[in-house]
């Protein structure tokens, strides 16, 4: 974070300093932190309430671990009675996030001053595809120059804020996840974070519990077109109606991404190879006008990650980067995140293609068909799925679907882990899978017994499920070193 004194802090929050004789000149030099373990000399402790831990009791431990100041609730004591340093707050997680908006715009104003960084903020969002194409982001932008970008998949009102506050005065690119599990989620983070270029991949059926319906989810993507800086650039997805009628949201210019004519920045010549690798010819309009070219090929595997590279060319060139580069570092770009299609080949011959981090049927159904290309006809396809969380009332016909697919895909062999699966396995079944072809287990450790006597060489292994089925122990489990037999 830039250098802030304690009386800025206390003014960007709407705070108050305590104790009295807290000297409001005191300088936090250091990275903001709400976990005290990742305290450091000068850094600011934000003391955030939690479902199990409360920060507030880890806030002596920050300060003699070399916090300058704590963002509290209240006026905090050490363990001999002494008064700790406290900007304190009404609400601790919205002065996290008042704090952000504020630094984000003293460095946009310094961005613009002679020799300043020329700061842009690029924001993703979309129902399946943001963490994967964040990722892209970040490496296409950070080939480019100075790059802040999230950890794992930091994209809520808490990790938002905080990876705002690691950008300082010579960040050029700010590459944002924004996540939304419901209407007013990204109002409330574009309010901390306007970008100047919104994308928005899809519009699908992540999170529908909890939005009750498929239109509600598009109303609430919609939010981060609304929320560009006025004038900033919307980059949609050409291939979804829902995604396109955001187009009329935006203030600036629009471009659009996918693999059609019709599209801004689109794809030709598109290739599959054996290992589930796209490759193709990526087109943008040249600064001539007319349209230039320049070819690709993924190394992430998945035919479903040519979205991904397709949204995260077309805001790279919305932000200035050019078309070679753009197809240079995409075809070096590996994806960051763990447990995203993440393919290992074991020693013992077993390729395991984690997938573990999240799911809903969008996501489901592309790592199924990526297992498919993956195996081919010479190798065992092994799906072994657990629970998609957050669907509704459409749950179980959801995940019965699942299951009908497992069998259209000819997948060898399913594993169907807990319950709240039960239906993947339900769906098979109906569908016309029979014996040994599907098998329900009830937890991970009980998956991991059965593989431990299952596998074997040439098997191609999918995790995946959502991250709250706690099946993503499985896929660490199952890349733990192996022991092969002499």
């Amino acid at each position: 974070m830039i250098a802030l004194t304690a009386a800025e802090i206390a003014a960007a929050t709407g705070g108050v300093l305590r104790p009295d004789t807290l000297d409001p000149r005191t300088v936090v030099t250091g990275p903001v932190v709400v976990d005290s373990r990742q305290v450091g000399p000068g850094s600011l402790f934000v003391a955030l309430p939690g479902e199990h831990v409360d920060g507030h009791d880890f806030a002596a431990g920050a300060v003699a671990a070399g916090a300058a100041l704590v963002v509290a609730a209240r006026e905090l004591t050490g363990p001999a009675g002494e008064a700790l340093p406290c900007v304190v707050v009404p609400d601790v997680e919205k002065a996290l996030g008042d704090l952000a908006r504020d630094v984000l715009v003293r460095l946009r104003e310094a961005a613009v001053e002679p020799g300043g960084s020329g700061l842009q903020v690029v924001a993703v969002t979309g129902s399946v595809g943001k963490t994967t194409t964040k990722d892209l982001l970040a490496q296409l932008c950070g080939a480019a120059g100075p790059t802040v970008a999230p950890e794992k998949s930091f994209n809520n009102e808490i990790g938002l804020p905080l990876t705002v506050l690691r950008a300082d005065e010579q960040t050029r690119y700010l590459v944002l996840e924004m996540g939304a599990s419901g209407i007013g989620h990204l109002t409330y983070l574009t309010d901390i974070a306007p970008p100047d270029v919104a994308v928005v991949l899809v519009v699908g059926s992540a999170h529908l519990g909890e939005f009750g319906g498929i239109e509600a989810v598009a109303r609430a993507k919609s939010e981060l077109v609304a929320g560009l800086v006025p004038g900033g650039t919307a980059v949609l997805n050409a291939q979804d109606e829902r995604v396109m009628a955001m187009a009329a949201l935006a203030s600036g210019d629009v471009v659009t991404f996918g693999g059609t004519p019709a599209a801004t920045v689109r794809a030709t010549d598109i290739r599959l190879d054996r290992a589930g690798r796209v490759s193709f010819t990526l087109v943008a309009p040249g600064a001539d006008g007319t349209d230039a070219s320049a070819p690709v090929q993924l190394r992430l595997v998945g035919e479903h990650h040519l979205n991904n590279a397709l949204a995260a060319a077309a805001a790279s060139l919305a932000v200035g980067l050019p078309l070679e580069h753009v197809a240079q570092v995409l075809s070096a770009a590996d994806a960051l995140s763990p447990h995203r299609m993440h393919v290992v080949d074991r020693p013992d011959g077993v390729t395991v293609v984690d997938d573990s981090y999240n799911a809903n049927p969008d996501s489901m159904r592309a790592a199924l068909k990526a297992l498919a290309v993956l195996a081919g006809r010479d190798r065992r396809s092994v799906a072994v799925l657990g629970e998609m969380l957050e669907l509704g009332p459409d749950a179980r016909a959801e995940h019965e679907a699942i299951g009908l697919m497992v069998v259209r895909l000819n997948v060898a062999l399913t594993v169907v882990v807990g319950a709240g699966a039960q239906a993947i396995a339900d769906g098979a079944m109906r569908e016309g899978s029979w014996g040994d072809e599907v098998v329900v287990v009830p937890d991970v450790d009980a998956a991991e017994r059965f593989l431990a006597e299952e596998l074997r060489a040439g098997d191609v292994v999918l995790v995946k499920s959502s991250y709250g089925s706690g099946l993503w122990q499985l896929g660490d489990r199952l890349l733990a070193p192996q022991e092969v037999a002499p």
